[in-house]
């Protein structure tokens, strides 16, 4: 029996739905906050156009760019410590003196499949300066003047919500980098032990060169996972102590919806978009000038 092929009306309708969604997902929020950010807004009926004075504003807002240093901090720390990690992870799980590699990588993925606000609630319990486990920790190995409110700290406050968001994502960046390393030819990997490499040499000179697109992939996903965090941060800070741990997202939920001014608060969410995105072209830029040099 001849199979036959679809029409090409018929696969413009298949397209054209997921097509639809997407611009209703991504572009119409984008375009209403761009429209909601040239007024003055409360959120009740009456809007007063004031064109670019939300932008000129955050231009000036000390605290929105202070969020911006707290994002910028927190992408630096999950890209050593989510996709660095993993990778490392990785080349000890991918060596032959490891066993029961299956059973390593679900229980490696399973910190990213728990909700982040259930994630915030864990770590905030670990850092609990009278129950939690780092205190009880210090305590039992005679430490007790290193004790402290952890949360409270302003110095050390983005560092302690960061490693929530590395444990609870290192599994994830493991899964895709074990599917690209599974793909590379066993002969290469033994050729390079025969020519006396060590696991650092191979890793260094043969794994990354033939897997560093699907590096710069999981870079890529960690920077604008990051450049959004909120929902950890939320649960464990709410920001503080002060805004020492405010990111950008928090800042303008809370411009948004505790303050009520939903015409600064589209300005700040048409910020982090255009400051996301700067990030991510500037990490694209650099990576394609390392290359033009390496070639």
């Amino acid at each position: 029996m001849l199979s036959r092929k679809p029409k090409p009306r018929v696969i413009i309708g298949y397209l054209i739905i997921p097509l639809i969604l997407y611009v209703f997902a991504v572009f119409v929020p984008l375009l209403a906050s761009l429209f909601y950010s040239l007024f003055e807004w409360k959120g009740g009926p009456n809007k007063t156009f004031i064109g670019i004075e939300n932008y000129l504003t955050l231009l000036k807002d000390s605290t929105f760019w202070n969020a911006f240093g707290h994002n910028i901090y927190l992408v630096i720390l999950c890209v050593i410590g989510q996709v660095g990690i993993a990778f490392i992870f990785v080349m000890i799980i991918s060596t032959r003196f490891v066993k029961m590699k299956g059973i390593h990588r679900t229980f490696g993925f399973f910190p990213s499949t728990i909700s982040a606000v259930a994630v915030g609630f864990i770590w905030t319990m670990i850092y609990d300066n009278r129950r939690g486990i780092l205190n009880w920790f210090l305590e039992l190995i005679g430490q007790e003047d290193k004790k402290q409110v952890w949360l409270n700290n302003p110095d050390i406050v983005m560092t302690l919500v960061a490693i929530p968001l590395i444990w609870q994502f290192i599994g994830y960046y493991m899964v895709i980098l074990l599917s690209a390393t599974s793909a590379i030819d066993k002969e290469i990997l033994e050729s390079a032990e025969l020519d006396g490499a060590s696991a650092v040499q191979k890793a260094l000179y043969v794994v990354i060169p033939m897997i560093k697109n699907t590096i710069a992939v999981c870079i890529v996903l960690c920077v604008s996972g990051n450049m959004k965090a909120f929902d950890n941060i939320y649960v464990m800070t709410a920001g503080g102590p002060g805004d020492a741990s405010m990111v950008m997202a928090m800042y303008g939920y809370s411009v948004s919806f505790k303050q009520q001014n939903m015409g600064y608060g589209s300005a700040i969410s048409v910020g982090i978009f255009v400051l996301g995105m700067l990030v991510i072209g500037l990490m694209q830029f650099f990576q394609r000038a390392v290359n033009r040099e390496k070639e």
